[in-house]
């Protein structure tokens, strides 16, 4: 069995807002990055099973890849409280995608919730 769960437009929104910490990859079957990518990312659910690992298939999915504006793949993406904290196309090797959990797990959401409110707040006043 997977560790990994097959994300579509329907369990998408459920999968992010009810698991503090997802990981999605965006891929594609004639992919050639992707599939050299998969046995990596299917490692590290296995090696996580405290995470979500969630896979996008770009093809079946259009309108997932197109919301989150992915140009090229694979892409991987990390969402925590509903705040995606990463965003890199390109396969990652086991030892950069193990130091990116790292990081992503480390991370205050509270620090990062401050520096985004602060960001819109910049954007927001700028006219003010």
């Amino acid at each position: 069995m997977s560790a990994t769960v097959k994300l579509t437009k329907e369990n998408f929104d459920q999968t992010v807002t009810d698991n503090e910490f997802v990981l999605i990859d965006f891929w594609a079957e004639w992919c050639g990055p992707c599939k050299q990518f998969a046995p990596v990312y299917e490692k590290a659910a296995e090696d996580n099973p405290d995470l979500v690992f969630g896979k996008v298939d770009t093809e079946a999915q259009p309108e997932l890849a197109q919301a989150f504006g992915i140009q090229s793949i694979p892409t991987l993406m990390i969402v925590r409280d509903q705040v995606a904290v990463f965003a890199q196309p390109g396969a990652l090797p086991e030892a950069a995608l193990t130091d990116v959990i790292g990081q992503a797990r480390k991370l205050d959401m509270d620090q990062v919730r401050q520096q985004i409110a602060e960001q819109q707040a910049q954007q927001g006043g700028q006219g003010a």
